[in-house]
């Protein structure tokens, strides 16, 4: 019988070189590439480009993400099995390049033969091949680079504002960008496929970036003990108290996010300029690019979980302004600002927090496994968001949206109020009572100093 176990030892215990933690940054700016891209502008691509209802739309967004996170999960595991002398995540960021601009390509095309029914049938079939296929072979393994390139907490910091700054950075590139894009090319259905060229590339040459200037430290020595299967993996991963809590957090925040692709329909309806949606989406992400800046500052003071609980309550001020003034463009923006502020340290935290469960489950259970721990990032956020999209069809429907509608009616224009300014703050609520559990912080110095023994004496 095959046997091994896994001996975490790190090759190189100095700071990581600075290009490096810049550069681990492309990994989520080719990602926001798609994904916010998706999430912004997919819904209004299907229902006022292709012309698919709202309802349709909202459970093609659903399904699919369902699909999503299992692939999530699956490819979690894959990571965790893949050996190569680029290490077992590297590798894939490689592999993944080229079909990442091609997914990219397919998820903004709709064949004009087809009729309503297939064209339904496309979309999901595309939207599944481009987030649950190739996005997933993608991100799972680049987000558990944070916990293979290094095993310093402050540098897994780094490497995560790096990816949230990154990130950041793309999704306001996004918001700005698209509609000119579309615009450029003409306007019609055959420009929103260009604009996915262009985007397909900037990808793939960010992803073949990233892959060059990256290595694994964190690595696995192999000796002759009894492999263990991935059924005690996932048994393991699921007596991970906080793995739950993180997966759950993570999970509710994308449905905001998900809730995103509101935004160009409140620029249209409600603001009365679709030109609009640029500077909501701008305002929405560059104050948690600037609150990025300073959390490696803030981490090093305080712990995380005083962090994220600081930022949300800063979201609350920031959504009770936009709540308050739904129709008043200056006070929406006020709020955006400030929403984005207490954004920052959530979107910074929680990836480096996913470092410390994986701590945590290994001292706990014996057992590590940074690509499934770390596959509730992608699950959550494809999950979330696909839940938010569903949220977002399913309340356009109740409200009677129209699509490619000349008007709408005052049902509608509530409904498109609800989504952008109230939907947001139950769910940070929700995620405020969540981060009360994680208490993982004042326990880590313990485990680090018991897994630290336990590797010395092998």
């Amino acid at each position: 019988m095959a046997t091994e176990t896994r001996i975490l030892d790190q090759t190189d215990e100095n700071k990581l070189p600075i290009s490096e933690k810049l550069t681990f940054g492309f990994g989520n700016l080719a990602a926001n590439l798609m994904l916010t891209t998706a999430s912004s502008f997919i819904t209004y691509y299907y229902t006022d480009v292709v012309g698919l209802s709202a309802v349709i739309v909202g459970n093609i967004l659903l399904w699919a993400r369902l699909f999503d996170g299992a692939s999530d999960l699956a490819m979690g595991a894959i990571v965790d099995k893949t050996r190569s002398k680029h290490g077992k995540a590297r590798p894939w960021i490689l592999w993944m390049a080229i079909p990442y601009a091609l997914a990219m390509i397919l998820l903004f095309t709709s064949p004009d033969f087809l009729g309503s029914t297939g064209k339904a049938i496309y979309a999901f079939v595309t939207y599944v091949i481009a987030l649950a296929g190739v996005y997933t072979a993608t991100m799972v393994p680049y987000n558990a680079m944070i916990g293979t390139t290094t095993s310093n907490p402050v540098e897994r910091g780094n490497l995560s504002t790096s990816r949230t700054l990154a990130g950041f950075v793309g999704a306001m590139g996004v918001t700005a960008a698209v509609l000119p894009i579309v615009t450029f090319f003409g306007g019609d259905k055959q420009a929103w496929t260009w604009m996915a060229v262009v985007f397909g590339v900037i990808s793939s040459l960010l992803l073949l970036l990233l892959f060059k200037n990256s290595k694994e430290r964190v690595i696995e020595t192999t000796v002759a003990v009894e492999k263990v299967p991935l059924k005690t993996n996932i048994k393991a991963l699921l007596q991970n108290k906080y793995w739950i809590i993180m997966i759950l957090y993570m999970m509710i925040g994308f449905i905001s996010s998900g809730l995103g692709g509101i935004n160009i329909f409140y620029a249209q309806w409600i603001l009365g300029d679709p030109a609009k949606v640029a500077v909501i989406g701008i305002l929405s992400f560059m104050p948690i690019a600037v609150g990025a800046v300073f959390m490696p500052f803030l981490l090093s003071k305080f712990s995380k979980k005083i962090i994220v609980l600081s930022g949300s309550f800063v979201m609350l001020l920031g959504l009770g302004i936009i709540a308050l003034f739904p129709e008043n463009f200056t006070m929406i923006l006020v709020g955006l600002v400030i929403r984005g502020l207490g954004i920052a340290p959530g979107a910074v935290a929680g990836f480096a927090m996913l470092g410390d469960v994986a701590d945590y489950g290994e001292w706990k259970t014996g057992i590590r496994s940074e690509g499934l721990i770390f596959s509730a990032g992608t699950f959550a956020e494809k999950v979330g968001s696909g839940v938010g999209g569903l949220i977002l069809g399913l309340v356009l429907g109740l409200g009677g949206y129209v699509s490619q509608g000349a008007t709408q009616s005052t049902e509608a224009l509530f409904a498109i109020k609800a989504i952008f300014a109230y939907l947001p703050i139950v769910f940070t609520v929700i995620c405020i009572l969540l981060i009360l559990f994680y208490d993982l912080d004042k326990k880590l110095p313990e485990i680090a100093a018991d897994l630290k023994a336990k590797r010395v004496n092998g």
